[in-house]
């Protein structure tokens, strides 16, 4: 493949115009909004003290010689420049694209991507990690002095009126390799949040990004898949919302990865903590691994797998917690059990949903490791992906196991309820067994009464004396008698 430059005019104004080898310019250089982050924790011994940082000064940004970018065909040119949008002011804008080189010391933090150069310094320069031409002589004159202090040895940093820095050892190491940088050096990683079209379309002819790739992207693709191309392979991997405090917790987000030989685009559509955990991680780990393009592509798989992590043993305790408690629990103790139950199913649910066939595409992607692929990840990528396939499968496993346990005690609950319902019958049944029987002594004696209430001769009411009322009263009583003592039989035979 043949090389497209983007260089940038050797005056550093704020009115400078980018260009590319075949007369295409871009907007001019606005003010830059920039912050860096260390990307080193400490400094380095023997064989990786040549990437320690010499110049360390106020706005440091420390660079180094050569690194290469992907290459892409001739034709392939970035769009002119009234389709590429101009940066807008104000300090709200969130830092949409962050860059992080091996050959720098400094992760660059922009709200656009014209602010990721340093004043004097193409893009070209900025991926290969070669000093702009003005600044070079300064910055190795300057790097002959020790860290934060000039040539006579006071504090400061007037010798080094520029924020690159190159780091130790490189220059030596290059000569020695007579010209051939080492791959690790060559790595660099492009993260961006919520491309526009107009982004991508820039990216995709700069990089020689495949159209379905980049339909995929802006399109917000939600399956999950591993696609190898000619200069490149894509992997589409969904993360979720870990903020447990919003409305769009568990929510999914999609993480999109393109990976070159030479280094590694990612793009996602909300923030997202997984390329600042992959960045702390290669800062922690730079002292011991090869930090290549395919490395930072599993740095990402892996991370998003690791936050499934906490869920899980959440979900854990809550599910463990239901299946003891459902069944002991008193009544009064119980209203909100179907809540936490409903709950903590629907959440494993969603990671069920969340989980869907990533392993499948891991083991995709570690399969195309040990195949004779120019493109694919090599084989001690593969060991990483297949560790991180067998914990995916171990937790959605342990998801599915945790559904059938809410399963479970959702019909113990249920079953209790309904035990607890026909207990309440029961008791009802029998109250209203003593009311019949009840009503079975009474209704002959208020039929009895109720007959000579009304306006008839009653017998012996001409005849002076109470028998004939004692003999009425001694009727009634021999009937509640009989009345009674069938109701019991009639109870005790059932």
């Amino acid at each position: 493949m043949d090389r497209t430059r983007l260089s940038q005019e050797a005056e550093g104004d704020a009115d400078a115009t980018i260009r590319t080898s075949t007369g295409f310019t871009l907007p001019p250089r606005r003010p830059r909004e920039r912050k860096l982050s260390s990307n080193t924790g400490h400094t380095r011994r023997g064989k990786m003290a040549l990437f320690e940082q010499v110049i360390n000064n106020s706005s440091g940004r420390p660079l180094s010689t050569h690194v290469s970018i992907p290459e892409i065909p001739e034709g392939n040119f970035p769009p002119s420049s009234e389709n590429i949008p101009a940066p807008t002011g104000g300090h709200d804008r969130p830092y949409r694209f962050s860059f992080y080189s091996n050959a720098l010391s400094q992760t660059i933090h922009s709200r656009s991507l014209s602010e990721l150069p340093a004043e004097g310094q193409s893009f070209e320069e900025l991926f290969t990690g070669i000093l702009p031409p003005g600044l070079r002589s300064s910055v190795l004159q300057s790097s002959s002095t020790s860290p934060g202090t000039n040539g006579n040895g006071d504090e400061g940093s007037k010798g080094a009126p520029t924020d690159f820095a190159i780091p130790m050892g490189l220059e030596d190491q290059m000569k020695k390799r007579n010209g051939d940088p080492d791959p690790e050096m060559a790595t660099w990683w492009l993260d961006v949040m919520s491309p526009t079209d107009e982004e991508m379309k820039m990216l995709s002819h700069v990089f020689g990004i495949h159209p379905l790739t980049t339909e995929d992207i802006q399109m917000e693709e939600a399956r999950e898949k591993i696609e190898l191309f000619r200069n490149y392979y894509f992997v589409c991997f969904r993360s979720f919302d870990q903020d447990p405090y919003s409305p769009t917790h568990l929510d999914p987000i999609n993480m999109y990865v393109i990976v070159f030989r030479e280094g590694t685009l990612s793009f996602h559509f909300r923030p997202t903590p997984h390329p600042q955990n992959v960045r702390r991680r290669i800062k922690q780990l730079k002292d011991y691994i090869s930090v290549t393009s395919d490395w930072i592509s599993y740095a990402l798989i892996d991370d998003i797998t690791d936050a499934f992590g906490p869920l899980i043993q959440g979900i854990e305790y809550e599910v463990d917690s239901i299946d003891e408690l459902v069944l002991i629990l008193k009544d009064a103790e119980q209203s909100d059990m179907l809540r936490r139950i409903g709950t903590c199913r629907k959440k494993v649910m969603g990671l069920l949903r969340l989980m869907g066939n990533k392993a499948d595409v891991v083991k995709g992607l570690a399969k195309r490791c040990n195949e004779n692929w120019r493109v694919a990840p090599t084989s001690d990528i593969g060991l990483y992906l297949s560790d991180i396939q067998d914990h995916l499968i171990t937790m959605t496993q342990s998801l599915n196991h945790y559904e059938k346990i809410l399963s479970r005690s959702h019909s113990n609950y249920l079953a209790q309820i309904s035990i607890e319902m026909t207990d309440a019958n029961n008791q009802i049944n029998d109250v209203l067994s003593k009311l019949t029987a009840l009503g079975t002594v009474l209704i002959p004696l208020n039929l009895v009464t109720g007959l000579w209430g009304m306006n008839v001769h009653v017998p012996g009411q001409d005849v002076p004396g109470y028998g004939w009322f004692a003999g009425i009263i001694a009727c009634l009583a021999a009937i509640a008698v009989i009345g009674g003592w069938s109701a019991h039989k009639l109870m005790t035979r059932r």
